[in-house]
């Protein structure tokens, strides 16, 4: 990549009495409103790339593509909730949560890495990455509560020393971390900021610094701090950004940590696109007179699983869909968009693009779905410990991150007309009585008609969460059937509470759920085969089928839901073998007759949006 340096300035301090210690050995500095690595004027132009995101086979592959692109750095989240789903074990650092890998293959390619540990990350991640084992207790969030820090710092224990073995001091090519995560757009807690730099200085780090916030004073104020870089993020308006820092730190460079070239999705809406001439005009404006930059995201990739989080506006719940692909100049599949050249050009890359525009793909063919078996049946195969009390057990008490929840009750309801009362359901209910569905429950529709006739009935309430609040107050928020349900005014009481750990599910659990047939409604679990000679990417639609799971060969690939504006989902070809491929779905409203493969995504109808500020 060419890209003109900036112009060398007069040397001036990089830092204060309050700056970490080491901050002047690190690769990256500062002189004057100019970065410089290992003392050479530079400009770092960076993009997200999260390797949570992305399966391990395909890492590689990506890392080119933003190589490709012009960039010469990549930058990736930590996600404490994907390595330490339970606190009773020790968090994982293998396969796909290998990070270590992930920042080597990133220094092979010729690329350096900037590190954000959070250990907020936000992201549109479930939780915005923390563990809802350390949500579900009454802890003071991103503070400097001792009950919060003390559990990150058990985490950055394992985490830290590995990110710091892999910096530039080291031979590695980490050569920036971030303190926290957008902190001065929640909160205003210097002490928990000071705490979370020295976390990262006591563990070995001793490259670059920086804190990351929108460009108003507000946000400036609660998350900065003195002697430690202060980045931007932003999608529009960088001249008045980087007028905002220049009245606050005359001699820092100007850095946009996050450039939303794109934005991401929530279920019932539409598709959020940026044309690539807006994006362009931004990032020329960021870049000039020095600017650095990460665009956000470089390549999106995909909320697998049920790792999507959402957001939450006046008390209603959005959902961010299974696709991360954010309108990204590499798309969620990989392919090169005609934003990838435009942002391309406006780099100044001269060097070949040496990958592929599109990976290779499936060719299209449509394939019968097999009902196997009922929702309650085939979700009642997979054992699981059941928890009885007087209430309903939220999510947080069962020790279940995502999924859903089998409430069951036995109340007498007598003779006629009566209402069920569901005061408090997150994220949505199905509900039965005697094996009969009376309908869905949640926060826009608490109330079902009941008939009784005097006599017991067998009350079940399958709950299912949507995904995590990861941004905002909002943030850690509890799932489950939270509140009482009642008769009329009588409230319920004696329940038991089953977990249904979706996300843990494998091969041998979908295979129990699908041998407990018969089938005799439209919901529950399917399955169909597909034969492959070669594995590639494909990308699959449930024409008819309203709302529900796909795992591919036991793995969890994500949800789908009629209500859009994602259609397909993309299924990498590492997930996928040559021969025989078992789809199996879970239906929660009505099960459509085929499965499709596609040769092309369909993210829904299109609408521009541009995330701006003041």
């Amino acid at each position: 990549m060419e890209l003109p340096a900036p112009d060398a300035s007069p040397d001036q301090t990089t830092t204060t009495a309050d700056a970490p210690a080491g901050a002047a050995t690190s690769a990256l500095t500062w002189r004057g409103r100019r970065l410089h690595r290992h003392g050479v004027p530079h400009r770092m132009v960076s993009g997200g790339l999260h390797y949570f995101r992305v399966h391990p086979g395909l890492w590689r592959d990506r890392i080119r593509r933003l190589a490709d692109l012009g960039l010469n750095t990549v930058d990736t989240y930590v996600a404490w909730n994907f390595h330490q789903p339970r606190e009773d074990a020790e968090p994982l650092f293998d396969g796909w949560r290998d990070v270590e890998r992930f920042i080597r293959m990133v220094g092979e390619e010729g690329l350096d890495v900037v590190v954000r540990p959070g250990p907020y990350i936000c992201a549109e991640w479930s939780n915005g990455g923390l563990p809802s084992w350390l949500t579900a207790r009454n802890v003071a969030l991103r503070s400097s509560d001792p009950a919060f820090t003390d559990a990150v710092g058990r985490w950055f224990d394992e985490l830290i020393p590995r990110i710091a073995a892999l910096q530039a001091s080291e031979g590695g090519p980490v050569v920036a971390v971030q303190v926290e995560n957008e902190f001065g757009s929640y909160g205003d807690d210097q002490a928990y900021l000071r705490w979370n730099r020295e976390a990262l200085t006591t563990r070995g780090i001793t490259e670059l610094l920086f804190t990351a916030d929108g460009p108003t004073d507000l946000m400036q104020d609660g998350g900065t701090l003195p002697g430690t870089l202060a980045a931007v993020t932003l999608g529009s308006k960088p001249g008045a950004a980087r007028r905002l820092l220049a009245a606050r730190r005359p001699d820092e460079p100007f850095v946009v940590a996050e450039f939303w070239n794109g934005w991401f999705d929530h279920w019932g809406e539409r598709h959020h696109v940026r044309g690539a001439d807006s994006a362009v005009r931004v990032l020329e404006g960021i870049i000039a007179d020095g600017g650095s930059v990460s665009v956000y995201m470089a390549h999106g990739g995909t909320n697998f699983g049920l790792w999507a989080g959402a957001n939450e506006e006046g008390g209603r719940l959005q959902p961010t869909v299974t696709s991360y692909d954010s309108d990204a100049p590499v798309a969620e599949d990989g392919t090169l968009t005609p934003k990838f050249f435009a942002l391309r050009e406006a780099l100044g890359a001269r060097g070949p693009v040496r990958t592929p525009e599109r990976m290779p793909t499936l060719p299209p063919a449509r394939v019968p779905l097999v009902h196997r078996a009922d929702l309650l049946p085939g979700l009642g195969a997979v054992p699981a410990p059941t928890s009885t009390g007087p209430r309903p057990a939220s999510f947080e008490r069962l020790g279940l991150d995502a999924g859903m929840v089998l409430h069951t009750a036995h109340p007498r309801v007598p003779a006629g007309e009566h209402r069920l009362v569901l005061t408090d359901v997150r994220d949505r209910a199905l509900v039965f009585c005697d094996g009969t569905f009376l309908g869905e429950a949640g926060p826009d529709r608490q109330e079902l008609p009941l008939r009784g006739t005097g006599a017991v009935v067998r009350l079940e309430v399958l709950v299912e969460s949507l995904g995590r609040v990861n941004y905002g107050p909002g943030l850690g928020r509890h799932k489950g059937l939270i509140g009482p349900v009642l008769v009329d005014r009588r409230m319920i009481q004696g329940w038991g509470s089953t977990p249904i750990a979706l996300q843990e599910w494998t091969d041998a659990e979908t295979a129990r759920a699908l041998a407990a047939g018969p089938a005799t409604t439209r919901t529950g679990f399917a399955a169909t085969t597909v034969r492959i000679t070669t594995p590639a990417d494909t990308f699959l639609a449930l024409p008819g089928s309203g709302r529900g799971l796909v795992w591919v060969n036991g793995f969890l690939l994500g949800r789908y839901w009629e209500i859009g504006p994602q259609v397909t989902l993309y299924c990498p070809a590492p997930l996928l073998r040559a021969g025989e491929n078992t789809v199996t779905v879970l239906e929660l409203e009505r099960l459509g007759a085929a499965l499709e493969l596609r040769d092309r995504p369909e993210l829904g109808p299109v609408e521009e949006y541009v995330e701006e500020f003041g």
